[in-house]
């Protein structure tokens, strides 16, 4: 009844819809020209023979399942879908020749069964806590078989999905639909189980996630216009920025030619964020770093060359509260890590980070600013935060050998 209820709402939510697409168009974070997609409409025709279908929600998603489309690239067509813009940037450049990147459409059943229907997926595979019940029922309906990669699931979910039978049995009805579930965590694995859930531990795909590309003309030059002592703050979201900022003043006692970089998640926050950084000079106006201020790195696509730059980042949306953000991309390039205390969608690597001496926690501008002081002064050895992660190199080759066996 649940189900049937929420594939009402959304069906009579599609006026709503329209209107948020056009908004977020309007705002960016859509590509008017692909807006179609977003209701089921291909842009592109379905190839000949087998299809998987692969959902990653974004970009830290993407980025895990490369290695695994790259194992499957010549073994059968990929159709990769996300619902980002810079996922969507990141797919143009890094997806293997011949797989096909479509936006996912929203949950909505009509434009499910359209999607489903043009692209009729030979199986589907969806990362991470990607639950559109419509989807999912939607797969079902069409006898496609489905796996769910590099599950996780937080510890508020389990509870509120724990918490209300009739919502346990929802759950359960909907995972139960996967063919296999791979946890990315063995606490991940645990609150699956809870809910009744068969569940397989074959480690986390972050771990083996293809290292951010670099133009390496561009390192080269960011570097001789910083010869002196720099960091980084990568994804911050708003009161990070504020933050960095005070910590900035704080180190610009001792270091004085001290250069910050931030790099909004977002990166179209750049005119504020310089704004409430003294009017800090922004990559995206191609205005260089200088000595002793802040440097806001407001472009997309270019965070491998700013992590590959500084020696160390500070990793955002960890200070506000809000779970973290990839702090395995920076550590597989053999830079330490420096959050805030709040890394629910991280804790493994966290704690494999932190037990090699190569995550540093802060509560605030002081810390923060000590943490810095701490690693410019004695630079920690870097090649200590990548052998945390190393060891994982099969792991792509046999998820792909399991979604080859689902289809006929």
């Amino acid at each position: 009844m649940m189900l049937r209820l929420y594939a009402a709402a959304t069906s009579a939510a599609k006026p709503l819809l329209r209107r948020m697409l056009r908004k977020r168009a309007a705002r960016g974070k859509e590509i008017t020209a692909r807006l179609p997609e977003r209701e089921g409409i291909a842009s592109l025709p379905r190839p000949a023979g087998k299809l998987v279908w692969i959902h990653a929600a974004s970009v830290g998603e993407t980025m895990s399942v490369l290695p695994v489309l790259q194992a499957l690239a010549g073994q059968t067509n990929i159709l990769l879908t996300t619902g980002t813009v810079t996922s969507a940037q990141l797919a143009a450049e890094r997806l293997p020749p011949g797989a096909i990147h479509q936006f996912v459409p929203l949950d909505v059943p009509s434009w499910v069964q359209a999607f489903l229907t043009h692209w009729h997926p030979d199986a589907a595979v969806f990362l991470e806590s990607e639950l559109w019940p419509n989807f999912l029922r939607g797969c079902d309906g069409a006898k496609i078989p489905r796996i769910l990669l590099n599950a996780r699931m937080s510890g508020t979910s389990a509870r509120n999905w724990r918490r209300i039978p009739r919502f346990a049995r929802v759950a359960r009805t909907l995972l139960g639909g996967f063919k296999t579930v791979l946890a990315q965590s063995a606490g991940d694995a645990a609150k699956f189980r809870s809910l009744g859930v068969e569940v397989q531990e074959w480690g986390n795909l972050k771990f083996f996630a293809a290292p951010l590309p670099v133009d390496e003309a561009a390192l080269a030059t960011l570097k001789a216009q910083i010869p002196g002592p720099l960091w980084l703050a990568a994804s911050t979201h708003p009161g990070e920025e504020e933050i960095c900022a005070a910590a900035h003043k704080i180190l610009a006692q001792k270091f004085p030619s001290l250069v910050t970089i931030i790099a909004p998640r977002h990166p179209a926050r750049g005119a504020a964020v310089a704004a409430l950084c003294n009017n800090a000079p922004r990559r995206s106006q191609n205005q260089p770093p200088e000595p002793g201020k802040i440097y806001i790195a407001d472009t997309l696509g270019e965070l491998g060359l700013f992590f590959r730059a500084a020696p160390f980042t500070f990793i955002g949306n960890s200070l506000t509260g809000f779970g973290g953000h990839n702090i395995i991309e920076p550590a597989i390039l053999g830079r330490p890590v420096i959050t805030g205390p709040h890394l629910e969608n991280f804790e493994e690597p966290a704690a494999l980070l932190t037990n090699a001496g190569m995550l540093v926690t802060v509560t605030d501008a002081a810390s923060l600013a000590a943490a810095i002081a701490a690693w410019l002064e004695t630079p920690p050895d870097g090649m200590a935060a990548a052998a945390c992660f190393a060891g994982s190199a099969q792991l792509p080759l046999r998820v792909a050998g399991l979604i080859m066996g689902l289809t006929p």
